[in-house]
């Protein structure tokens, strides 16, 4: 039987607060279905109607299904009578629980978006951050990395991983992308504000010792360039050069526990933010 080639639809996720309530149901119930690669579009913190109907006809131009978590009344509403009209499958995350507890509980609900998050922000924060960096670890799925707080880049063996999960276990969005000697950098990366990249380089001599340690662990065959000196001082000085090139600051870690760096990375954040403002 010759399978179709047509692309499945995007879902589009719909929230007046941060919108992990709409993006684990769909997660979830996605799961049940193997094989199957869909894109969800998040639309979070929406605030007005004039906003939510226009996502709406967008989807509905797209052929998109949507799946929302809106609680504000108004705006409900408004979405309920756009995808009535044009006809959107529409998952209403939130309204059969809502109807229920009201009639049990002979309340009405709020109707106020963000409590949940309000409640458990530090929680919640943590746990988006660390879902992240394990989503972007070592120069993976780097069109996501518009989306982080910071982005570390460096030589291989710099601390930017471990770097990146301490800034994750307090809630920071943070990725890392290796720099690769003679290899073009990611468009993406590029294309960043560089405000928000930050370069960690080391003495060459300490980090010749850190890759012959894990060469002597791993591997007792030579790795060509990887463990030389003048090829690490080669190596790091290129990437420096591409640092400075791309504007981007730069900590050197050389002798620092890991802590520390990314003290001074929280450190330079609300400085660096202030400026691209």
């Amino acid at each position: 039987m010759k399978k179709s080639t047509q692309a499945l639809p995007s879902i589009v996720l719909l929230s007046g607060g941060t919108g992990r309530t709409a993006e684990q149901v769909m997660t979830s119930a996605l799961a049940q279905f193997h094989g199957v690669d869909i894109e969800l579009k998040r639309h979070t913190k929406i605030r007005s109607k004039a906003k939510a109907v226009g996502i709406v006809r967008d989807a509905a131009a797209e052929g998109s299904l949507i799946c929302h978590s809106l609680v504000e009344p108004k705006i409900r509403q408004a979405v309920q009578t756009e995808v009535r009209k044009l006809g959107v499958p529409c998952i209403d995350a939130l309204g059969p629980s809502l109807a229920l507890l009201s009639d049990h509980l002979q309340r009405m609900p709020r109707g106020k978006a963000g409590l949940l998050y309000d409640v458990h922000r530090e929680q919640i924060d943590r746990m988006d951050a660390m879902d992240f960096t394990l989503a972007h670890d070592d120069g993976a799925r780097i069109t996501g990395l518009k989306d982080a707080d910071v982005v570390l880049v460096g030589a291989s063996r710099t601390s930017k991983s471990v770097t990146c999960f301490y800034l994750a276990f307090r809630g920071l969005r943070a990725g890392n992308v290796p720099m690769i000697p003679d290899q073009p950098l990611p468009v993406e990366l590029t294309r960043l504000n560089p405000r928000r990249v930050i370069g960690l380089t080391m003495n060459a001599a300490h980090l010749e010792y850190i890759r012959q340690h894990r060469l002597d662990r791993i591997s007792k065959l030579p790795v060509a360039r990887y463990a030389n000196l003048r090829d690490i001082q080669s190596e790091l000085r290129q990437i420096r050069e591409r640092m400075a090139k791309h504007h981007w600051e730069c900590i050197d870690v050389s002798y620092k526990a890991t802590e520390e760096v990314a003290d001074r990375i929280v450190e330079m954040l609300p400085r660096r933010r202030a400026r691209a403002m």
